[in-house]
């Protein structure tokens, strides 16, 4: 079964769903503390908009003075080009988006969220086995990873600035090749086969070249805003997978290739989980309120597809024993109304290891 399969991509919208509803059930996210960051959160969102509207409204007063000397009213481009820089900030270069993702390396709320998250999981799911026998239930994901520190070792690993450098040297290239296409798009004869070359290459691996040539053939008839959207919503739901699951990656140490091998063995799932919550996130000012949402969600979302981890001092072979998800099959079968409940057998050989406690016979709750 392709890692990008239709019922992959479903499971991961309706876990949008459970898990942004499971985390509205915890009261840890009404504390005193969670209101203030929320009212932070809208001033952000204000601050965002205000920003990226800037040089817009900068051009358009430009406009309006040169409106006193030149006559505009039988000329469209005027508006075409206030339309086109809106379009070219929100889809092009992600402004929004990326404002948002940026707050990470600022404040450390949204790690705090996704460890409150978990832990508030880990008491749901006692709570709903309490009457069963703790010998046949999963172990604990919070305890033992509220262990481990977010830098690591800074000899191996990246400091919080350094981490903070690279996501901006990601954005800033993702943002220069977005750009670049875009432009190419309008090259006279070959500009309209610009956007879907690029959406074949792009999902050529993921999905194969059967589907990409789909793709491609849409592509060519479509509308260069609507490929545009298309595009973008895929790479910026990728984006996002990553930020929100930077407090485990954080935690739990990936190198390269294993990390890379992770998110592939689960592209479809956190598709679909990633492009729920980017639709939402597009809501003007109350989007950073709901990439909180996400991130708390994300915690749920761990508990579907990882392992419980072991303590710090066991953990060597940890990250490599996660890069497939062994019961993935089984888990996009289940029904959805067994989403919760359903609890699955699940091979744990080489996983219990000591510090741990007793890892887990099943996996789902």
């Amino acid at each position: 079964m392709s890692n990008f399969d239709p019922n992959a991509i479903l499971r991961g919208a309706q876990l949008t769903i459970v898990g942004a509803f499971r985390a509205l059930q915890n009261p840890g996210l009404f504390k005193y503390e969670h209101y203030q960051q929320a009212a932070i959160a809208v001033c952000a969102g204000i601050l965002i908009r205000l920003l990226i509207a800037l040089p817009i409204v900068t051009v358009k007063v430009f406009l309006w003075i040169a409106s006193m000397f030149v006559n505009f009213e039988a000329a469209t481009w005027d508006i075409q080009l206030v339309g086109g820089m809106d379009f070219v900030a929100k889809s092009v270069l992600q402004l929004p988006f990326f404002l948002m993702s940026l707050m990470r390396y600022i404040t450390p709320t949204l790690d705090h969220m996704f460890m409150d998250s978990l832990q508030w999981v880990d008491q749901t799911y006692i709570s709903k086995h309490i009457s069963e026998d703790p010998n046949t239930l999963r172990a604990m994901y919070y305890p033992n990873l509220r262990m481990y520190s977010t830098h690591g070792d800074t000899s191996k690993h990246k400091k919080p600035a350094d981490a903070a450098l690279t996501f901006l040297y990601r954005y800033g290239r993702r943002a220069t090749m977005s750009l670049a296409i875009y432009m190419l798009s309008y090259l006279p004869f070959v500009g309209r086969f610009v956007l879907p070359a690029a959406s074949f290459y792009t999902f050529n691996n993921a999905v194969g070249p059967i589907p990409a040539t789909i793709i491609f053939g849409s592509g060519v008839f479509l509308p260069r805003r609507y490929l545009v959207v298309f595009l973008q919503s895929y790479f910026s739901s990728r984006s996002l997978m990553r930020e929100l699951l930077e407090p485990y990656f954080s935690r739990i140490r990936f190198n390269k290739e294993q990390k890379r091998s992770w998110f592939h063995d689960r592209e479809g799932l956190l598709f679909g989980f990633g492009v729920g919550f980017y639709v939402f996130l597009k809501i003007p000012l109350l989007g950073v309120l709901i990439y909180g949402i996400a991130e708390a969600s994300t915690a749920y979302l761990i508990t579907k597809i990882t392992d419980p981890p072991p303590t710090p001092a066991y953990s060597e072979k940890f990250a490599e024993s996660q890069v497939r998800w062994t019961n993935k099959h089984e888990f996009l079968r289940l029904p959805l109304a067994n989403l919760d409940d359903h609890r699955l057998e699940t091979n744990n050989e080489g996983q219990d290891v000591k510090g741990a406690g007793k890892l887990p016979g099943k996996r789902f709750s």
